[in-house]
């Protein structure tokens, strides 16, 4: 064990290579969503769609079929009302004839008892007997008595029969009509229990389907939380090692400004000697304040903030992409020191080349997704020179170009340099 006044302290770039890898690693991750969590999101947002559309038919099949158990209620009140009206009539027509018969049992003993009146009280007696007027004046009366009888009788009958008619006609409506409740709730019942078959299935659909939303949301949950909290450590991380950076940058800044000092006070000593005004001293020999393009293309996605179609947050574009087939040269910005060159699973492979200071600013650009590299680490390259090559490695959907630019620690759009 070494203690830790005899360890050597961490070495910074080696740090920042390490953090580098892991935080590129998510920041490419989160550029778009990623492959399984892309897939995951889209899984859900398919099961949710269908599951929404499950619970629309479900509710329609249940609104349905409430409203063919009312219609059944209804039918079956209807039939109901129809057999008991069926059942009145019936017993009206059975009570009708009924009385017809009573009615034709009283027209028939007053026609006999007519008929035994006129021939024995009034025929014989004035036939026979030579009864007296007062006689024949009672005879009369009494006659007049049961043939008002007789024709009580008759009309009566004769209504019964009339009224029964009618009351077997009532039976016959009252029959259609129990025949047609019949047929309505006939349909009713059967209209229901397809509905109620309807109902089950789209209910045991409903259920596969909110199971397959609920595994889709977990996943893509899942998804969504680990690759955020993962992105959010490596930020907590990246911004406490970009401090690092900032400091290392004011230490460059610092150590160019001495070095510039010693020029210009070695200027101003050789004008001396050689009686003439100092020239004005640059900030490196070959810096001309600009950086070149990597390589002759056009941009085909800009630096800037994007809005993360899953996490739904804005996030940073952190470089300028720049279309180019595989294999096309990549040419080093402006003249500077290649510091590290490693392969990390967003941006595939990658070189960093520290600029030193221009106009002011410590500056350093990176290089990324190449197919593979010419530049090696700790090599001191010229502006124009070939570093690598145009590749599709990391999280690329196509050959090109992610060029970044870091100015004082910090990254920028490489557009205000170019």
């Amino acid at each position: 064990m070494v203690s830790p006044a005899q360890a050597d302290p961490p070495d910074p770039a080696a740090k920042k290579k390490q953090l580098d890898s892991q935080i590129d690693q998510s920041k490419a991750d989160l550029a778009a969503a990623s492959d399984q969590l892309g897939r995951s999101a889209a899984a859900y947002n398919v099961a949710e769609a269908k599951y929404q559309a499950v619970q629309v038919r479900y509710a329609v099949a249940q609104g349905k079929l409430a409203a063919a158990k009312a219609a059944d209620a209804v039918a079956a009140g209807k039939l109901r009302a129809a057999e008991q009206a069926l059942r009145a009539a019936v017993a009206d027509v059975e009570a009708g004839e009924k009385l017809i018969v009573e009615k034709r049992a009283l027209a028939g003993r007053a026609v006999r008892s007519a008929y035994q009146q006129q021939n024995s009280l009034v025929g014989l007696s004035i036939a026979l007997r030579g009864a007296s007027p007062a006689d024949i004046a009672t005879g009369m009366q009494v006659q007049r008595n049961v043939f008002g009888i007789q024709g009580n009788a008759i009309n009566d009958l004769n209504t019964a029969q009339a009224q029964l008619v009618s009351k077997r006609a009532k039976v016959a409506q009252a029959e259609k009509a129990a025949e047609a409740a019949r047929a309505e709730a006939a349909r009713t019942v059967r209209q229901v229990t397809e509905l109620t078959k309807q109902v089950a299935a789209d209910r045991a659909e409903a259920a596969v389907v909110t199971q397959a939303r609920l595994v889709a949301y977990k996943a893509a949950e899942k998804e969504k939380n680990s690759e955020l909290a993962q992105y959010n450590a490596l930020l907590r991380e990246r911004n406490r090692v970009e401090q690092l950076l900032i400091a290392r940058a004011r230490a460059e800044k610092a150590a160019a400004a001495r070095r510039k000092a010693a020029r210009e006070k070695a200027e101003r000593e050789k004008a001396r000697k050689e009686n003439r005004p100092p020239r004005p001293v640059p900030d490196a020999p070959d810096d001309n304040g600009r950086l070149s393009y990597p390589i002759n293309s056009y941009v085909t996605s800009p630096f800037g903030m994007r809005f993360h179609p899953v996490l739904h947050y804005w996030k940073l574009h952190d470089g300028t992409d720049f279309g180019g087939g595989c294999g096309t040269p990549i040419r080093a910005a402006a003249s500077g020191v290649v510091t590290d060159r490693y392969y990390n699973g967003g941006y595939g492979n990658r070189v960093f080349i520290s600029h030193g200071v221009i106009d002011g600013s410590s500056v350093t650009t990176v290089y990324n997704h190449l197919s593979r590299y010419k530049a090696r680490v700790g090599e001191r390259v010229s502006r124009g020179e070939i570093i690598g090559y145009v590749g599709t490695t990391g999280y690329s959907t196509g050959c090109h170009l992610h060029f970044m630019v870091y100015q004082d620690g910090r990254v920028v759009n490489p557009m205000k340099w170019l």
